[in-house]
């Protein structure tokens, strides 16, 4: 049987530097500091300065905007109690994606307010520059220059909804043009990338997580975010329709349509697949999800897709993930869905879109 050693708590110089001079009131108390001589440091003239309720620089001078992250951080986290945690909080918004490197958000120094999210419990108020915002949701953390950020696509989110609830985003100024596109196009790595700035691999997501969230937030909702993911959705299709298409013709399959309008003789419309194959009967839907941003929308699409079951289509449901990982297994499957066919299409009028 083995034992673990626990390993003794950083010293408070050891933690300052850590956390950039940045300390909680707990933290100090831990390290037998007393509370009067916090307040005598913190003193007009004196060597240290409140910053936030239970927060503190160890130095005098203006902080830094990573010091003012740190205090955000810690503030909402207090994570003083336990050591060298800070799941109890994340960064998100604009001041998280101006820490990942984003080009279309200013630099930290012109982020004038801090949004951190907590979970729904907790029982914390506004302060400073310091903004609220709880979820239900479990917290996910990236490290950021040792801070805990939301992941990409929540940040982007969280910085969307204020901004369209707001009209205007602080930190770009007065009568500024809001950058929703540039950002969505951005988190997806599609974006323009200046030689300034340190582009982390963490600073991406997909167009999957990004209309998750942005769905889950409600800011796909704007007029302005719903056409900048419409945009990267059928970009993201396009795509992968193309490459689907370049696969048929790998595997020597005939060209098949795109976006076709089926029709029953009598003119009952069916649907509208990515790619079919008329005289096969056979027809290809390539992220059915990645096309719906409402509910009515998906809905409008399964019914489509189940009517085509239902005639005796064969209908190969095909992911761009499966594609760009398992592609010779994608050709495989295609092939064998031509060989095999689905019901003689003789009844059915193709037009294509």
């Amino acid at each position: 049987m083995s034992y673990r050693i626990p390993s003794p708590p950083p010293s408070l110089e050891e933690l300052a530097k850590r956390q950039q001079n940045v300390i909680t009131a707990s933290q100090l108390r831990a390290r037998g500091v007393p509370a009067r001589l916090v307040t005598e440091h913190c003193r007009r003239g004196g060597p240290w300065q409140r910053l936030l309720p239970r927060v503190y620089l160890l130095q005098s001078g203006e902080p830094t905007p990573e010091q003012r992250m740190w205090a955000a951080l810690l503030y909402a986290a207090q994570n003083g109690r336990e050591e060298g945690r800070r799941e109890g909080a994340v960064i998100t918004g604009a001041a998280a994606l101006a820490l990942y490197g984003f080009a279309a958000v200013p630099r930290l120094p012109a982020v004038t307010g801090v949004e951190v999210l907590v979970p729904r419990q907790r029982r914390l108020k506004d302060a400073g520059e310091v903004r609220i915002r709880r979820t239900e949701r479990e917290l996910v953390a990236r490290s950021v220059h040792g801070l805990a950020c939301a992941p990409v696509a929540r940040a982007v989110a969280d910085a969307l909804r204020e901004w369209t609830a707001e009209g205007v985003a602080p930190e770009l100024g007065a009568g500024a043009v809001l950058p929703v596109r540039e950002v969505l196009r951005e988190a997806v790595g599609l974006g323009p990338e200046r030689p300034d700035r340190t582009v982390r691999p963490e600073a991406r997501c997909t167009v999957r997580e990004l209309v998750a969230e942005l769905t889950e937030a409600g800011p796909a909702a704007d007029h302005r975010v719903r056409a900048a993911l419409d945009e990267l959705l059928a970009a993201e299709r396009d795509g992968v329709l193309a490459r689907v298409g370049e696969l048929a013709d790998e595997w020597l399959l005939p060209a098949p349509l795109v976006a076709p309008e089926l029709r029953m003789r009598g003119g009952t419309y069916i649907a509208v697949p990515d790619l079919y194959w008329p005289r096969a009967g056979v027809a290809v839907e390539v992220d059915s999800e990645l096309r719906c941003v409402s509910e009515g929308e998906a809905a409008w699409v399964r019914g489509g897709q189940h009517r085509m079951e239902y005639l005796g289509i064969r209908v190969v449901y095909l992911s761009g993930a499966r594609l760009a990982a398992e592609p010779d297994a994608v050709g495989a499957e295609l092939r064998e869905a031509f060989r095999q066919g689905g019901t003689d299409v003789v009844e059915l009028l193709v037009e294509q879109g």
